[in-house]
């Protein structure tokens, strides 16, 4: 033992040390992880998840991971599990997901009610959902809120191209009535 130091000072500074190298492993793992829910990222993903049983899945295994309270990724956990919905083909699980999406949708509408993406993200599931499940009950409010976030662009916090994306999905179809189209098609993007 001749040649190691036990002094007091030396047992603070070497548990320092590792305390240090403790937290910096710590945070690098969740700066990583935060990078798994990065919006632009989620964006693509999600679009990837509607279309293609497998990217659906692994869409809800990332977002049934993240615990964090962020309203806008929170929007985007409830739509991984609107598209399990669509991915399962047992109607209680189907029911099951549905559910647990309303939920989410729930929360994170209470955390940023004005965000028209939520309330977009929202308004599609509701939309594609069957009226006879009663689990659309948002549609005309979550249309006001999307139609009011679009006219305040560029400050509603959506790029130019979403803006773009979202104004072309709600002037398409039924989605909007001939005077809310009209008021649509007269927003400059």
């Amino acid at each position: 033992m001749s040649g190691i130091n036990l002094t007091p000072s030396n047992i603070v500074k070497n548990s320092l040390q590792i305390l240090f190298v403790f937290l910096f492993l710590s945070f690098t793992a969740l700066a990583d992880n935060s990078k798994d829910y990065k919006l632009s990222v989620l964006r693509v993903q999600f679009l990837e998840a509607s279309k293609d049983s497998k990217a659906g899945r692994d869409f809800h295994k990332l977002m049934n991971n993240y615990e964090a309270n962020n309203p806008v990724v929170l929007a985007y956990k409830a739509v991984s599990e609107a598209i399990m919905a669509k991915h399962v083909w047992n109607p209680y699980m189907k029911m099951k997901h549905l559910q647990r999406s309303s939920e989410i949708f729930e929360t994170a509408v209470q955390l940023d009610a004005a965000s028209p993406e939520i309330r977009f993200l929202r308004f599609t599931v509701e939309h594609y959902v069957p009226r006879y499940l009663n689990m659309s009950k948002n549609l005309e409010s979550d249309k006001a809120a999307i139609i009011a976030g679009l006219e305040r662009h560029p400050k509603s916090g959506l790029s130019t191209d979403m803006a773009r994306d979202i104004r072309t999905f709600m002037l398409s179809k039924d989605h909007c009535t001939e005077q809310e189209k009209q008021r649509l098609k007269r927003i400059p993007i």
